[in-house]
């Protein structure tokens, strides 16, 4: 997804970017979003959920990568068995637990992989084209350590891809704040699901942001190449118990989509490139 000269916001008028806020800690981010790369949509656009498997497709035919790790993925990862196996991938799958890995399709390497750790195994080091996740980059604790990470285990050239909830939405900033217990109950009251297919981890929200100039900035003093940094705005968690709330919510994230303020993002996807 790139940015375009101009875009819809959930009312359906038309967005330009010279109409966005142009304070000046957000002029070099408006600047990135005229280049390309930085963009806004509503979170109905997100590509962490139902679009990620076409989204990963789409990475994997741009980059024409072949070797590609999945963080957190354990027995589910993102693309299908029969696609990886169409196209001769060489397919990783990880977890913290090798128990979950074991219910994967054989089709998929299987690996333990904490990326939050200090050493990294020498036999990983440059050897993927691609490392993606979906939905696990708000439960690292340390984001520094977790994208440099990344960047050792990357070819030259290889891309880091993420999708992931952003701290400072209103949900998201609670869930961080209050302790677990109460977090806990609280999902379970706006959002309930199935614990045993979505259980609940800790979030952390370390690195996860929005496409503001400091994230901009963290990521390129690594090495790596921003490609495209897009921030959604809105969420629905507030559907089931107030339908007040749901329509201040829409209409807050229409005004966000006209006037970009990337701190307040709800959900993000970025794509990195290592130079």
């Amino acid at each position: 997804m790139t940015a375009s000269n101009s875009r819809q916001n959930i009312t359906g008028s038309v967005v330009h970017p010279e109409e966005c806020c142009a304070l000046p800690a957000y002029r070099e981010v408006l600047a990135r979003e005229g280049a390309g790369v930085v963009s806004f949509a509503p979170f109905t656009e997100f590509l962490g959920w139902e679009r990620g498997t076409d989204f990963l497709k789409n990475l994997i035919d741009e980059y024409g990568c072949k070797r590609i790790l999945e963080i957190g993925s354990g027995a589910n990862p993102t693309l299908e068995p029969k696609v990886v196996r169409d196209k001769r991938l060489l397919y990783v799958t990880s977890d913290l637990s090798w128990e979950e890995m074991e219910k994967a399709d054989p089709v998929y390497e299987r690996l333990v992989l904490d990326l939050s750790a200090d050493e990294m195994s020498p036999d990983l080091m440059g050897k993927f084209d691609l490392v993606f996740s979906r939905m696990v980059a708000e439960h690292v604790s340390d984001g520094l350590k977790y994208h440099r990470n990344i960047f050792r285990l990357l070819r030259q050239n290889g891309v880091s891809a993420h999708c992931f909830s952003t701290l400072w939405c209103l949900p998201f900033a609670a869930n961080r704040l209050f302790p677990e217990f109460l977090s806990v109950r609280l999902l379970d009251a706006f959002a309930p699901r199935d614990i045993h297919r979505h259980a609940k981890f800790p979030a952390r929200y370390s690195w996860s942001r929005g496409p503001t100039e400091t994230m901009l900035r963290r990521f390129e003093d690594l090495g790596f190449e921003v490609v495209r940094y897009t921030g959604y705005f809105g969420h629905d968690y507030y559907r089931r118990v107030s339908t007040f709330l749901h329509r201040m919510e829409i209409f807050k994230t229409g005004l966000l989509l006209r006037w970009p303020c990337a701190a307040f993002c709800s959900y993000a996807t970025t794509v990195l490139r290592k130079k």
